[in-house]
């Protein structure tokens, strides 16, 4: 009895802690694009509908490294779509750690900044 206890208890343990690591695993790995897009006025739901009807969302995204992830980034800031979407504001995460843009939110300079996306894109703020 007292062998069959802790053979349970081992099993426990051992589901446990299997339970308590995989998730650090799987959200710290790989690199990460968050999105937040601000529509052009009265163009919200187009302009969300790459975000499944939300403001925000996140991408994993193809890297080796920090500075793939960091291109991506740089990358997710292309807008084609000048009419309907004003401005986006690009983070990224590489491992779990984030990643430095260069911008802030409004898309000011900011060598701390952790937005990829500069105000003054000719593919940006374009709304009529």
């Amino acid at each position: 009895m007292i062998l069959r206890t802790i053979a349970c208890t081992g099993a426990l343990a051992l589901v446990i802690g299997f339970g308590a690591t995989a998730p650090v695993f799987a959200d710290d790995s790989g690199c990460v694009v968050h999105y937040k897009r601000i529509a052009c006025q009265g163009q919200q739901a187009e302009s969300f509908k790459k975000c499944d009807g939300e403001a925000e969302c996140d991408r994993s995204k193809a890297a080796t490294s920090a500075g793939e992830c960091s291109a991506a980034a740089l990358k997710a800031c292309d807008n084609s779509r000048l009419d309907i979407t004003k401005y986006k504001v690009i983070t990224a995460r590489y491992n779990g750690e984030p990643l430095t843009g260069g911008f802030d939110a409004g898309g000011n300079p900011d060598p701390n900044g952790a937005n990829f996306c500069d105000k003054d894109r000719p593919d940006l703020n374009q709304c009529d």
